[in-house]
């Protein structure tokens, strides 16, 4: 089942194909939403927005709570059967809740799905052991380790192969190219990687 969270980060300006998916919107994002892309529930505490918006929300969060407005929404998709999730508005203005937003892509791996955060610049996601990169000739792409240090068992289709190894406090990951559609990184069992996939050449 597809899912779809809205996020109240830098607006997402492009289009959102809600066709058969589940759409959550949280807070603040309403006001760059409603009337582009349908939304089934409003999740939060509203502390972002002056209003109450449509569909009224079936519950109000308080503002002091253990769990982002994003978090509780990511949760609720997981628990309603989501395995494909498209995240919008999770990058800019706040650098925290970005980086917050980057443990929702690890949240939703952890239970089994595919989550990508889509923003005007880059498509990120949070992969582990074979990681396909189809469709991306051309592309930079950036892998970073993520919950570890990424051993990397092999790569394909890529400008530059990739250390053994890789470890957080270095940059070595940064800027590759995909020089084939079928391009492919294999990360060991147990390890993650989050990996950047900007449009266009960058």
């Amino acid at each position: 089942m597809r899912g779809i969270l809205l996020l109240n980060g830098q607006p997402y300006e492009g289009q959102i194909d809600d066709k058969g998916a589940l759409v959550i919107c949280c807070d603040g994002a309403y006001e760059w939403a409603r009337g582009r892309v349908r939304i089934d529930k409003n999740v939060g505490d509203f502390d972002s927005l002056p209003y109450m918006p449509e569909p009224a929300p079936e519950e109000i969060y308080p503002t002091e709570k253990d769990f982002t407005d994003g978090e509780i929404a990511m949760i609720k998709l997981l628990d309603a059967g989501a395995d494909e999730i498209e995240i919008y508005g999770g990058g800019g203005r706040r650098e925290d809740h970005f980086l917050g937003n980057i443990q929702l892509l690890y949240l939703a791996a952890r239970r089994g799905a595919r989550a990508v955060m889509i923003t005007e610049y880059s498509r990120i996601f949070v992969g582990f052991g074979r990681v396909n990169l189809d469709g991306n000739e051309g592309k930079t792409l950036s892998v970073f380790p993520f919950g570890g240090e990424a051993h990397i068992m092999g790569s394909a289709g890529l400008k530059y192969p990739y250390p053994p190894k890789l470890v957080y406090g270095q940059c070595i990951g940064l800027s590759n190219v995909a020089v084939s559609d079928c391009a492919h990184i294999d990360v060991s069992e147990g390890d993650f990687v989050l990996v950047i996939i900007n449009r266009g050449d960058v």
